[in-house]
Parts: C-alpha cells; sequence; structure tokens
C-alpha cells in the first residue's frame, strides 16, 4: 500500500466528531505487530496510543494527530467521503485537517527500519471537539507511567502559501471573558431615575476595544481586547435595562495571563458595579528555535522542498498545546490549510508524497 493507498484508506472513515468507525482497527493492523499499544477510552472518545522501542538512547520523538474530522455541511461537488483522485487533487472531508497528515507519519513510522531511540504515535477522536478526553489524557496517562516523549511533531495543517513555508512553535492562549454590568431598570422618559448600563460602558468601549495587553515579541503578536458580544435591555423602546452583559476575548502571548486581564478590567471600571468571570480553554507556548525538533525538521524541509521554512505561532488552537502544557518542544508541521473545515476540502497528492518523505527524512537523520 502506498502513501495515497493509505491516505484515501483513511479518508473513506466517516470518523466525525467523536467516531473512531473502526479505523484504529485498520491502523493496528498497518502497522504490524512490532508495535506496541495503548487503548485509553474514556467516555465516548477512544484514544491509541503506539510505540515501538528501537534502542536505550532516551530520545522519544512522538508524532500526534487526529482521526476526527468536523460535520461535511452542504453544496459539495463530489462525496465527501468517497476521497477518488481528480487531476492530482483529492476533495475530501479530512484531507488538510488532518488526515493527510495521519497517513504521513504513519507511513514514515511503518517503514522505519533503524530509529535512535523510542518512536511513537499519539492519536485521538477528540480534537475537534471539546477535547477534554482525547490527547491530554493520554498525555497524563505517560507522564504516569513515566514514558513522556522527549520531542513532539503535530501533523497540522501549517502551510501557508506553498508545501513547506511554515511551521508552528508555538500557540497562544486564550482567554474568554464574561462581565456584567449593573444598573437600575427605569422608563425611557424619566432617564435621571435610572441607571442605563449602556450609558456607563458607551465612554469606557474606545478605551479597550482592540486594546492591546501587551507589545508581542519576536514570536507572538499582541495580546488584543476582542469584543465579541454586548447585549441589554428587553427589546422594547421605552425601558432601560438594569444590567449589560459584554463578552470578550484574548488570544494570549506568553506576557498576558488572566491576573493582567483582571488588573485592566479593574482599571477601566473601577467606577462600575460589575462581576467578571474569566475562563481559558489552552495556554500559550513556544518551542525555542535551537531544539533539536525544530532544527532537524527545518533540515529536512530544506532537503526535501529546498525552502527555507519560517517559524509561526499563527492561528488559534490545536492539541500541541497540550504537549506545551508537559514542557515537551513541539512543532506543528503539514499540508496547506486554505480550506480547513471548508466545503470542497481538499489537497494535493504532491503535497502529501512531499510530507511523507519529510517525515522520513527527519527520521532517518533523528
Amino acid at each position: 500500500m502506498d502513501i495515497i493507498e493509505l491516505f484515501q484508506k483513511l479518508l473513506r472513515y466517516k470518523t466525525i466528531t467523536p467516531l473512531s468507525c473502526g479505523i484504529y482497527d485498520f491502523v493496528e493492523e498497518y502497522l504490524g505487530d512490532s508495535w506496541e499499544v495503548v487503548k485509553l477510552n474514556i467516555e465516548d472518545v477512544e484514544n491509541r496510543f503506539y510505540y515501538k522501542k528501537f534502542n536505550d538512547s532516551g530520545e522519544h520523538l512522538c508524532f500526534a494527530g487526529h482521526i476526527d474530522v468536523v460535520p461535511t455541511g452542504e453544496g459539495w461537488s463530489v462525496d465527501p467521503f468517497e476521497a477518488n483522485v481528480i487531476d492530482g487533487i483529492i476533495t475530501a472531508r479530512g484531507t488538510q485537517d488532518m488526515k493527510s497528515g495521519v497517513a504521513a507519519f504513519l507511513y514514515a513510522c511503518k517503514h522505519t527500519k533503524e530509529f535512535n531511540g523510542t518512536l511513537s504515535i499519539l492519536l485521538t477522536s477528540d480534537e475537534e471537539g471539546d477535547a477534554v478526553n482525547g490527547t491530554v489524557k493520554v498525555l497524563e496517562y505517560l507522564k504516569q507511567n513515566d514514558i513522556l516523549p522527549t520531542s513532539a511533531i503535530v501533523a497540522e495543517p501549517t502551510c501557508e502559501e506553498i508545501f513547506g513555508d511554515a511551521i508552528k512553535v508555538g500557540r497562544r492562549g486564550s482567554i474568554n471573558g464574561y462581565l456584567e454590568i449593573k444598573g437600575k431598570q427605569g422608563h425611557a422618559a424619566y432617564p435621571q431615575k435610572a441607571i442605563n448600563p449602556v450609558n456607563l460602558i458607551a465612554p469606557i468601549l474606545p478605551k479597550i476595544a482592540g486594546f492591546n495587553l501587551d507589545d508581542g515579541d519576536d514570536f507572538f503578536s499582541p495580546s488584543k481586547f476582542v469584543i465579541t458580544d454586548i447585549r441589554a435591555g428587553m427589546q422594547v423602546t421605552n425601558v432601560t435595562p438594569d444590567k449589560l452583559n459584554m463578552m470578550f476575548n484574548v488570544r494570549n502571548s506568553t506576557k498576558t495571563d488572566q491576573a493582567s486581564i483582571t488588573k485592566f478590567i479593574e482599571e477601566n471600571f473601577k467606577e462600575l458595579d460589575y462581576t467578571l468571570k474569566l475562563t481559558q480553554g489552552s495556554y500559550p507556548f513556544i518551542t525555542n528555535s535551537d531544539t533539536k525538533v525544530v532544527k532537524k525538521l527545518q533540515q529536512s524541509i530544506k532537503t526535501i522542498c529546498n525552502i527555507d521554512t519560517k517559524l509561526s505561532t499563527a492561528g488559534g488552537t490545536s492539541d500541541a498545546r497540550f504537549f506545551g502544557q508537559f514542557k515537551i518542544p513541539t512543532v506543528e508541521f503539514g499540508v496547506k490549510n486554505d480550506t480547513i473545515h471548508a466545503v470542497n476540502e481538499k489537497t494535493s497528492i504532491k503535497e502529501v508524497e512531499d510530507l511523507t518523505s519529510v517525515f522520513i527524512d527527519i527520521l532517518n537523520k533523528w
């Protein structure tokens, strides 16, 4: 089975989060008996960890990814799970995000005969969902059993214009805020008898909307205060509201955290009666450019693609953030990401072949 046949096989499993649809049975058959397997199923999420110890060097490189995909939606030009090749392109759900990456590292790992240390593969069916019972649970298990990887490559789609032009060496965190401004309900004809929270917040908005909470650095853009929702009142014209609710999001760098956001709110709303709730779905992390996994990946991309790839932290969140929490040097690299989650998601045969070649090269040089 060549890499494209493997890729098509994976695409034809309708693994919409959190379904696995038997794909793990195929993966285990494909890898063969020389790979140990840990099955970690939590509620409706199925996780797998495959590993093979080649020697006792202490090195442990893990390839990670997810087999689940988002729902297809309507308006596809082809069956989204047929995965036929048309003019060098496969249009199917999961081509970019991220069965191309999974296929590439499965193929590379299966065909690796020698490696300096332990090689492993972590797969989950819960990346596109809540991501509560997926990768993070596997990493907790690995820590408890003293088999955490020393380096990791998450094969998410990272390239922007051409294949090989970008790898991700970190991700911003994501902090959500819920602010309630309290007032006093009244008649619109007698505003002096009421406390209108809309009036209270109006002069503050220009000071906070789009405000940069830090200056960023060489890896991260500034952490921006982004207001996502404001609502108040009872949808009538003659009653002023007794409260106003505002929601916001901060995609934060390592320079901004919940404490600094709380202080920012205090400084701007100190004269008002308010309550604030913050939640954090992910935390920022960075892998230094001089770490082994970054250097080796850059070298392999140069060898296969003849491109000096840039180091990026752009985009939303991925399961790489969990590796960051466990202080594991982690990079992300995969095909272009211009159609992820879209109708007619697609990728080229050449990109998948080149991605596989990059992974084979890095394993040979590790």
